[in-house]
């Protein structure tokens, strides 16, 4: 029997995460937490979570910012590499979700390395601005995609000459290139590739990827100026 093109992902995912991601009780922990509360089930792979966290090791990152919390999974991922004395603020716009967020901070012993701001992304970026936030070391974006656009920017404001820029999900199953698409999130995600395309001050790339979530991809860049 043939084996599906989907079913085949999912075990090559499978696969890499027997040979290259030991077994974490507090991981899956977290991972049965959020299925309880009955958040959606976006969070990102585990082989995903772990790129994430080499990326924070490979730049010896200190600051992190997360625009979009969901159950704090990606949080704990990359907080767990910060370098000592750390910080990862992390924002989340459903209090449900944030409560579900913290009670995994605390199962992970990361309370005092995660700072979560509960409302809406755009307006605590705008309060992050007016209190002076220090610059951040890597910004992971991964909330609602019609306003990827303007996390980008703030995310530049927010950035050092070094500052690695992550957005997920910026393929949208191929969606990206139909410029007739009249879904909010395949519009917000093709303007944030024109902006990433003409702003002269960052250097990005984007992967497509497949695996148990499906045909999707990462855009990465890393600022220059």
């Amino acid at each position: 029997m043939k084996v599906s093109e989907t079913n085949l992902w999912e075990q090559v995912d499978l696969y890499i995460e027997e040979k290259l991601i030991p077994a974490d009780p507090v991981m899956d922990k977290i991972l049965a937490a959020n299925r309880l509360a009955d958040l959606p089930p976006i969070d990102v792979t585990p082989s995903q979570g772990k790129l994430l966290r080499i990326y924070v090791q490979m730049i010896g990152a200190a600051r992190v910012l997360e625009i979009g919390t969901l159950g704090g999974y990606s949080a704990v991922w990359m907080a767990g590499a910060l370098r000592q004395g750390g910080k990862l603020v992390t924002l989340e716009a459903d209090p449900r979700h944030a409560e579900t967020a913290r009670a995994n901070f605390a199962l992970a012993g990361l309370e005092d390395s995660i700072e979560l701001r509960v409302g809406y992304a755009l307006e605590q970026l705008e309060q992050l601005a007016k209190e002076g936030i220090e610059p951040f070391d890597l910004i992971f974006i991964d909330a609602d995609k019609p306003n990827n656009p303007g996390y980008l920017q703030w995310a530049l404001r927010f950035s050092h000459p070094g500052t690695v820029i992550i957005g997920d999900n910026v393929v949208r199953g191929g969606e990206i290139i139909d410029p007739h698409s009249t879904d909010p999130r395949v519009a917000g995600v093709r303007t944030f590739f024109d902006l990433l395309a003409g702003m002269p001050n960052i250097s990005a790339t984007a992967i497509q990827t497949v695996g148990s979530k499906g045909y999707d991809g990462f855009a990465i860049g890393i600022v220059t100026g």
